[in-house]
């Protein structure tokens, strides 16, 4: 057992841990460089790459000052404190198919917490998570990381009528559900504990709105990588890109910049899944009317169509859609999440609060898309991992 004193606005938290944080940290920190030679079947190359930058220690150690604030220098000692935090018990997961890199983003915020973690992979593709706590208990050297992932991380794949569902559920200080939202809505319906809290994340979509005649080319080298880390898979991908106040003739000519980009951005070739996948979402983007092309190689394919049209089907596909920000603001879905966004600094200011009335839960830089942390669709899910109580 381990502790640290934390302090945000004048209230300090004793922050009791079952390993050294600083230890912890640096384990994670260390695999990084076994990632950089060596990537486990599964994954591609551009999720690999961001879950080695997922890894960064300052970023994770932030995870702490977000929750807590400022750690003390020598830990601050125990004395004058005004809260007492530690472990809660153990964290339920459900993960969903289709969202590849978040199971393994959550199990390394979660081992921080020190509590014990129980996930469920989703019963359909690759055990990405599986995949990623193999390759770190045979590549972490012997230590509190290793020791606490080989003790107290379980994951499993089962069918919903499993009953590790409800067995999970029944144990759970903290159940997090996500998928589709009759599936979170059934999690939530398990019995649990009264003192148990659940967080459910159901289905979302997010979409980037950039400004053509102010968008630099570092800004469309951005949006290609942030589309490439998932395709269409994700909550926080670009299901579509509005280009605001543009006409149809600005839109293929961005369209055409991009083409030209994605050489240069993004040089490896595809694999063949991925290829294919790319050639079949231009054919039926086509076939719906828009005015699509494939990038070379055949890894995607970006397609321009009007305001009034649904953007098409398709895990590889990118749709620009030229619009007035009236039209923007009035089709925004019930379900936004994110929208990413490559702005001028005067119409940012101006969205905003706009954005934020009509239920966008993240307005952040292109670049920040993905950004998965410690709170998510505004819920503090982390923080709430750990009991708080106040120092008596």
């Amino acid at each position: 057992m381990s502790d640290a004193v934390f302090a945000s606005g004048g209230r300090r938290t004793r922050v009791f841990l079952p390993f050294r944080l600083d230890a912890v940290l640096d384990d994670w920190s260390s695999l990084r460089a076994a990632m950089i030679r060596s990537k486990p079947d599964g994954f591609t190359r551009t999720e690999w790459a961001y879950l080695v930058s997922f890894l960064d220690r300052d970023a994770l150690a932030g995870v702490f000052r977000d929750a807590f604030g400022e750690p003390e220098a020598g830990g601050g000692g125990g004395a004058g404190v005004d809260a007492v935090a530690g472990a809660g018990g153990m964290v339920a997961v459900w993960l969903p198919s289709n969202v590849s890199l978040l199971g393994a983003l959550l199990l390394v915020l979660l081992s921080l917490t020190g509590n014990p973690v129980r996930v469920k992979a989703g019963s359909r593709g690759d055990d990405l998570t599986r995949a990623f706590l193999d390759y770190a208990l045979d590549r972490l050297a012997p230590g509190p990381l290793r020791e606490h992932l080989a003790g107290a991380v379980v994951v499993e794949t089962f069918s919903r009528e499993d009953p590790r569902n409800a067995e999970w559920a029944s144990r759970a200080h903290v159940r997090l559900a996500f998928g589709s939202d009759a599936g979170v809505a059934a999690v939530e319906a398990l019995p649990h504990p009264e003192d148990s809290v659940g967080f459910s994340f159901g289905h979302r979509v997010s979409q980037a709105w950039i400004e053509p005649e102010t968008c630099g080319e570092r800004d469309l080298e951005t949006l290609l990588r942030v589309f490439d880390v998932y395709g269409q898979s994700a909550c926080t991908s670009p299901g579509r890109v509005v280009l605001l106040d543009a006409t149809p003739d600005q839109a293929r000519l961005l369209r055409d910049r991009l083409l030209s980009l994605w050489p240069r951005v993004l040089p490896r070739r595809p694999e063949t899944i991925v290829a294919s996948t790319g050639l079949l979402d231009d054919q039926w983007a086509r076939m719906e009317g828009w005015d699509s092309r494939l990038v070379p190689g055949n890894g995607a394919a970006i397609a321009v169509g009007g305001a009034g049209m649904s953007p098409p089907a398709g895990q590889r596909i990118l749709p620009l859609m030229p619009m007035k920000m009236r039209e923007a603001l009035a089709s925004l879905p019930a379900n936004i999440q994110t929208v990413g966004h490559a702005l001028s600094p005067a119409v940012e200011r101006d969205l905003a609060p706009r954005l934020t009335a009509r239920g966008v839960l993240r307005f952040v830089p292109v670049a920040e898309m993905h950004h998965f942390g410690p709170v998510w669709d505004g819920q503090d899910y982390w923080r709430r991992t750990f009991t708080v109580e106040d120092a008596g």
